[in-house]
């Protein structure tokens, strides 16, 4: 069936003015899958990944596994599954294998004991080995990765590995545990592999994520989507974002002098959706197509290769009175986008900038919240800005937080 993906546009302005000087425009993208495609459930490939060394002791290790147990619980024989602990050194406990004997995957979750240092690297290596024995187009593939600290001196190994896995089709789910781990690697794994990250704050937790992990894959219809943007003279990306289910700034790669490409992955059933901040040349009055938006996909045990398209349109008119409606449903997205964005550069460790300039990004992150209703974080955001203002940095744990909690802006 073509289409199985419905692509709609959505603008901040219904109207822009006719300037001299170059504007900006925010263009709300939808991919969602058609409602006959949606019914699919499609078998999963799926790998654990599990961080073992020495910082795991204790409740960590009893929660993860208990975790895995009920992960095991919601997969069918069809589904595969692999096991793999790594600490300075990587071992698969559980070759792929369809989850049919599961008192034996059970008894092999037992073994899971901590030690040793982190080779991350190891584990994903292992991890990805495991996924290829049993990838097919005819199922949703998934590394999921759990980690509660920082890898030693292979972190671009580590970032070579996730690159590989999103040439393949398999998505990282890549969870952070407690307040140690490297946020920044995280994050580009999941880029890398056109997957997700998430914060886990307490050990508690890790059953809540795994479950949620492998519901989302339960509910992906579409994989391997990456979404295209055709562009016209004069328009130009200044970024992309995925504001739906989670905020991510996605990396966009050039095809061509006009055509930029960026990976959505898995799509579920709900969809996702894109923010695409352009820049505009001037423009005499009139209704222009700016853009051609073009999302290819796969669907499991159906079509390889299948794209979808829908055209972005803008209207220039020459009164400015004309031009001052706006979309409130995507400016509302405009606002919570530009407050993670402010979080995330006053708190990203990459940063250069000094106390002053990152508590001033704090406070219009704050302002921004209000704007969105987001007024409990909006004050954890000016409590940190005044705390850095006084001279005190910010726990790990509490950078974490803010972070992870503008992601979920809905």
């Amino acid at each position: 069936m073509a289409d199985e993906v419905i692509i709609t546009s959505s603008l901040n302005r219904p109207r822009y003015p006719a300037l001299d000087a170059e504007q900006v425009a925010y263009v709300y993208l939808e991919a969602r899958p058609r409602e006959g495609v949606a019914t699919v459930n499609a078998p999963l490939n799926l790998a654990l990944v599990l961080d073992r060394s020495g910082s795991m002791a204790g409740q960590k290790i009893r929660d993860l596994r208990q975790a895995a147990r009920l992960l095991l619980d919601r997969l069918g024989p069809q589904d595969l599954i692999s096991l793999v602990l790594f600490d300075d050194h990587a071992d698969v406990l559980a070759p792929s294998r369809p989850a049919v004997d599961k008192a034996a995957l059970l008894a092999q979750l037992d073994r899971i004991d901590e030690r040793g240092g982190t080779q991350m690297s190891l584990g994903l290596q292992a991890g990805l080995g495991q996924l290829q024995a049993g990838l097919s187009p005819d199922r949703v593939n998934r590394l999921l990765l759990l980690t509660d600290g920082e890898t030693w001196d292979d972190e671009d190994r580590c970032r070579e590995l996730a690159g590989r896995a999103g040439q393949l089709g398999i998505p990282i789910s890549a969870l952070g545990l407690g307040d140690e781990w490297n946020q920044t690697l995280l994050t580009d794994l999941a880029g890398l592999s056109g997957g997700s990250w998430e914060f886990i704050d307490t050990p508690d937790r890790i059953v809540a994520a795994f479950q949620h992990v492998v519901a989302v894959m339960q509910r992906t219809v579409v994989t391997n989507a990456n979404l295209t943007l055709r562009l016209v003279r004069g328009a130009q990306p200044r970024a992309v974002w995925r504001v739906q289910p989670l905020i991510d700034r996605l990396t966009a790669r050039a095809l061509s002098e006009r055509d930029v490409q960026v990976a959505l992955g898995d799509l579920p059933r709900e969809g996702q959706s894109v923010l695409v901040e352009l820049a505009l040349s001037p423009r005499a009055p009139g209704a222009y197509r700016v853009a051609l938006a073009e999302v290819n996909y796969d669907v499991p045990g159906g079509a390889a290769g299948q794209k979808s398209t829908a055209d972005v349109l803008i209207t220039f008119v020459a009164d400015p009175a004309e031009a001052q409606a706006v979309n409130g449903a995507v400016m509302n997205t405009v606002e919570r986008v530009t407050a993670h964005k402010l979080m995330t550069r006053a708190l990203d460790e990459r940063e250069t900038a000094d106390a002053g300039q990152r508590t001033q990004r704090l406070r219009a992150a704050a302002t921004r919240l209000l704007d969105a209703g987001e007024v409990e974080l909006a004050r954890e955001a000016e409590a940190a800005a005044a705390q850095l203002a006084a001279g005190h940095s910010l726990s790990a744990g509490a950078t974490k937080r803010l972070v992870s909690a503008t992601r979920r802006l809905d």
